[in-house]
């Protein structure tokens, strides 16, 4: 399979965006991720920029089906409605057991299985969606407060365009093509990650999402993995998706923030598509770029402190 990788020189926001510093070291780290990627049988696209102003991407001009990274759009898509209408995240919906789908992944439909109905918090749902990416409660926020087609309106009117949100959970569970159609380039992605830490309301609603993909529990052998025990905070959203009538697994991803104990940050996307490796070589794919672009961060930190 033929890769194309690609340096990013954006103008986004006013912000210029800049190659992370033009030396040979970054050209390192750039065939370091290519190595990586070429490594398996599978479409991979990173996107990474640092501090807010240095960026680079890798196999940034292909499309990536989200899977559940969306589920961060649709969190601050459903916090601006909330905002926007004076409501708070303690606001309850009542939902019925039909919404329960039997054939999806979801947390929240195996503990009240049975009831016929039950009212839950805004909050409890996002907590659900963000932390355990469940499917069902997914499905009940775009249902009862916003929709994919308004989750994407809003993430479009933050100045992000390269990406489509236009399914449910369950009509990509009912016809796998759908996947494809909730889409995100890696840049889009990270960019959407610095939008939410540097032009957000620093408001409750801000600090719930974030501390929510702080405490994120799926996708531990992920961008997580190789932070672990490094005092690194790390706030991300996962993806994970079925195999298609091919075989290949549609897309494996994580998403999110890092910021080192030094004060350093940066946002990260990893997406691949069209895996035809098992799940955990796959997921090995973002843990084995996650700990390329920290150590490289890690790094230039040392150098310029160094000077």
């Amino acid at each position: 399979m033929r890769k194309i990788f690609r340096i990013a020189i954006l103008l986004w926001g006013g912000i210029f965006l800049q190659p992370i510093a033009a030396t040979a070291q970054q050209v390192s780290l750039e065939e370091q991720i290519q190595r990586i990627a070429n490594q398996r049988k599978a479409e991979v696209g990173v996107a990474v920029i640092r501090n807010g102003t240095d960026t680079i991407t890798v196999n940034n001009e292909c499309r990536y089906p989200m899977m559940s990274v969306f589920k961060f759009h649709q969190a601050l898509a459903v916090t601006d409605y909330l905002r926007r209408n004076n409501r708070s995240l303690d606001s309850l919906i009542t939902i019925g057991n039909e919404e329960l789908k039997p054939d999806t992944y979801s947390p929240l439909r195996d503990k009240y299985a049975g009831n016929e109905t039950v009212s839950l918090s805004v909050a409890e749902l996002l907590t659900y969606t963000l932390q355990l990416s469940d499917n069902n409660a997914c499905d009940i926020l775009f249902h009862r407060l916003v929709s994919p087609q308004e989750t994407d309106c809003y993430i479009r009117s933050l100045g992000v365009t390269d990406f489509s949100i236009r399914m449910t959970e369950d009509e990509m569970h009912q016809d796998l093509s759908h996947c494809y159609e909730n889409w995100t380039t890696p840049l889009a992605a990270a960019r959407l990650f610095e939008i939410f830490l540097n032009r957000l309301p620093a408001d409750g609603y801000r600090a719930f999402v974030r501390q929510t993909l702080v405490t994120c529990q799926t996708g531990k052998d992920r961008l997580f993995r190789p932070l672990e025990n490094t005092g690194a905070i790390i706030g991300h959203k996962t993806g994970t998706g079925d195999r298609n009538p091919r075989g290949q697994i549609i897309g494996i991803n994580d998403a999110g923030f890092v910021i080192l104990p030094n004060g350093q940050r940066y946002t990260i996307a990893v997406f691949v598509k069209d895996s035809e490796e098992t799940p955990e070589a796959t997921a090995q794919i973002i843990a084995d770029i996650s700990e390329t672009v920290y150590r490289y961060i890690q790094q230039i930190t040392l150098q310029n402190e160094t000077k």
